[in-house]
């Protein structure tokens, strides 16, 4: 089974926005390649005050285990999600969707 990193804008969104997002992404990717194993990359419990490269670290960390990752609507404009793809892109991660 392989394992899917989901990259999404996050900023100004709710966690239930999130969550719906994720989602729908899940269910696409699924209806197209068959099952996947969703790699947990919301993070819920991050630290008081945690800066945006300790949440682009942790990413880095868990987009090292992906065999594919699909970037959500919107990704083209967020620094992160384009530091994720270009990392995907150097580093020879399936990309299954943008």
């Amino acid at each position: 089974m392989k394992k899917l990193f989901i990259s999404q804008p996050m900023r100004d969104k709710t966690d239930e926005e999130i969550k719906a997002e994720r989602a729908a992404i899940v269910a696409k990717v699924t209806e197209r390649f068959g099952e996947v194993e969703v790699i947990d990359s919301f993070f819920e419990s991050a630290p008081h005050g945690a800066r945006p490269l300790w949440f682009l670290g942790k990413s880095f960390e868990l987009l090292s285990t992906a065999d594919c990752a699909y970037f959500a609507e919107g990704w083209k404009d967020y620094r992160g999600c384009k530091m994720e793809h270009e990392a995907c892109v150097q580093y020879g991660i399936d990309i299954v969707g943008e």
